[in-house]
């Protein structure tokens, strides 16, 4: 568009695996496989996305046809039940994409619009500083997890 720059929204898919591990029940009774853990985490995220509103991202269509699947895992030395989610989103800009795929359950983003984008100097500078914003929260969260134990 020769030295005009035009401002365009973003339309990507994003998958999330939300995990799911055995939570034996009580007494006998109540335990959960990590299948049902796992899909139970999903539905509870994905009412989370549809109902608290994320700054400049639209959540156009949730797919939750995904089979569920299980991984053994080794650091935990049991198995670990994924089920899988996808996301369809529309954003205001490539800064409100970095809060979804910021997240520990993120596996994957397919941009589909714009074909190509131009960055300049200063949306490089802020998306950098927002990625450097995420992970210091991220690591503050983990260090209160970890210190709790």
């Amino acid at each position: 568009m020769g030295d005009e720059l035009v401002n365009t929204v973003i339309r990507a898919r994003v998958r999330f695996d939300y995990k799911g591990i055995h939570k034996p029940g009580k007494f006998f009774f109540g335990g959960k496989s990590t299948e049902e853990v796992a899909e139970e985490m999903r539905e509870q995220q994905v009412g989370m996305l549809r109902n608290v509103p994320l700054q400049g991202i639209t959540i156009d269509e949730v797919d939750m046809s995904a089979d569920v699947y299980t991984v053994f895992d080794e650091i935990l030395n049991a198995q670990v039940a994924y089920a899988p989610v996808v996301l369809s989103i529309t954003s205001d800009s490539l800064e409100d994409i970095i809060k979804l795929i910021a997240r520990e359950e993120f596996r994957k983003i397919e941009i589909l619009e714009p074909d190509s984008m131009v960055l300049t100097k200063t949306d490089i500078e802020r998306a950098l500083f927002k990625i450097s914003e995420e992970f210091r929260g991220y690591r503050l969260f983990l260090e209160r997890k970890f210190s709790s134990r």
